[in-house]
């Protein structure tokens, strides 16, 4: 069996020195901006099962276990690992006297679950490695029986990391070992032509080696980067391009991007106002029709005045929500620009701004409705550039002046009015 062992270790060396030197000379001509070397160290206890004489056992965990390798990797998924194990075992209390030494040498795959699993998306540095292959062993012992035991193992495992800096990573591993061939038990004393296994449990540290500021461990997938690179310059662009008061020019270029809905601008989304009123001049123009309109349909006489005071006070200038909304349908939100004309037009002048609701409903809920209402007609106006202090918000809640059976009139008592004062 020796004769057999050693050439493979030799192989398997070998192998490992040609790969090594292969990617060196990739990463010199190739660079794809992660580090794929590192080394391994890590310690800690471990357990031997079943091949023991009767009566020889050993500690749950026993002292010690010494792990050294080195890892290279293709891409930040995959990569080969060679390592070499150092374990003691030794009798417990209840056991007769015994020590023996267990050399390995293995190749392994590795597999980086962390980045099959995708756990950059919540952490950046926490990973899971998880490894196996095979190699050799050497069993001996100081009292069981002379010279060495050879044979072939199966080994795998999960190693836990923890990132501590670019280029130093604490790792927690747990590793099974399954023997093949083995002739003698653990404690040497028995000729044994069983099967072994080893739990090994350690902690160590990872060396990164390589000038890049990650290593392939870390590295998360370029397409995947890429397309979330994409996706980021699209919603900014999408961004860019919201015209937040709809007036036909995306907000990135409006110099003024809360100009009132509907008014004409100019390409850099200013309202024009040629009299420097501070009255955009179609809103003016708008007003000051509708206003001698309402005039003429009112009369004089009325009692409520005639002029845009007058007609704001009566309950002519009034704006209008559909069943369960707090935003203005758009039939009637150009009743807001007749008092935002009004309070530019006379900047000492305040106003009550009151909100209404039908009353279909829970009576606390409309009461709450008819508040948010009047919120909002208040933020077009401040949007408008009407100081905020000049207004004061009126939740009226319920209007039970009208049929609560007639859709119509309901219709007409969801609404927002206003006071000028």
């Amino acid at each position: 069996m020796k004769k057999v062992v050693l050439p493979l270790l030799l192989v398997c060396l070998t192998s490992a020195s040609l790969r090594a030197q292969e990617a060196q000379e990739t990463t010199a001509t190739g660079d794809n901006g992660y580090n794929k070397w590192s080394i391994e160290v890590a310690g800690g206890v471990n357990k031997p099962f079943r091949t023991f004489t009767p009566g020889f056992r050993t500690d749950r965990a026993n002292l010690f276990t010494v792990d050294l390798g080195t890892r290279y990797m293709f891409n930040n998924k995959f990569g080969l690992k060679l390592d070499f194990g150092y374990n003691k075992f030794e009798n417990n209390d209840e056991s007769p006297k015994f020590e023996s030494t267990y050399l390995r040498a293995d190749i392994q795959a590795v597999i980086n679950l962390g980045r099959v699993l995708s756990f950059e998306d919540w952490t950046s540095s926490i990973g899971l490695l998880a490894h196996g292959g095979g190699g050799v062993y050497q069993l001996s012992s100081d009292k069981g029986f002379d010279g060495e035991d050879y044979g072939a193992n199966l080994i795998g495992g999960l190693t836990a990391q923890l990132k501590l800096s670019r280029s130093i990573v604490l790792t927690g591993d747990v590793t099974g070992i399954a023997n093949g061939f083995q002739n003698r038990s653990f404690d040497g004393f028995t000729a044994n032509n069983g099967k072994g296994v080893v739990v090994n449990g350690t902690l160590g540290l990872t060396f990164y080696l390589g000038k890049h500021e990650q290593h392939a461990d870390w590295a998360t997938n370029e397409k995947k980067d890429e397309l979330a690179a994409i996706e980021d310059r699209l919603g900014s662009i999408e961004t860019m391009m919201n015209d937040t008061d709809k007036d036909g020019v995306p907000d990135y270029l409006d110099a003024e991007p809360n100009s009132t809905t509907g008014v004409a601008v100019d390409t850099k989304g200013r309202a024009i106002d040629l009299n420097n009123n501070g009255i955009p001049d179609e809103l003016e123009k708008y007003v000051d029709a509708k206003n001698k309109e309402v005039i003429e349909k009112v009369g004089k006489g009325s009692g409520s005045g005639t002029d845009l005071e007058g007609l704001i006070n009566g309950g002519y200038v009034n704006v209008y929500f559909d069943f369960n909304k707090d935003v203005p349908n758009a039939q009637s939100v150009g009743g807001i620009n007749f008092l935002m004309k009004y309070l530019k037009e006379n900047p000492s002048a305040s106003a009550d701004v009151i909100g209404y609701a039908d009353e279909i409903g829970n009576t606390d809920y409309n009461k709450d409705l008819s508040k948010r209402r009047a919120e909002n007609v208040k933020k077009i106006l401040v949007d408008s550039g009407i100081a905020a202090s000049r207004l004061n918000i009126i939740g009226n809640g319920e209007d039970t002046s009208v049929s609560k059976s007639s859709k119509e009139a309901r219709q007409v008592v969801r609404r927002v009015t206003f006071i000028i004062k």
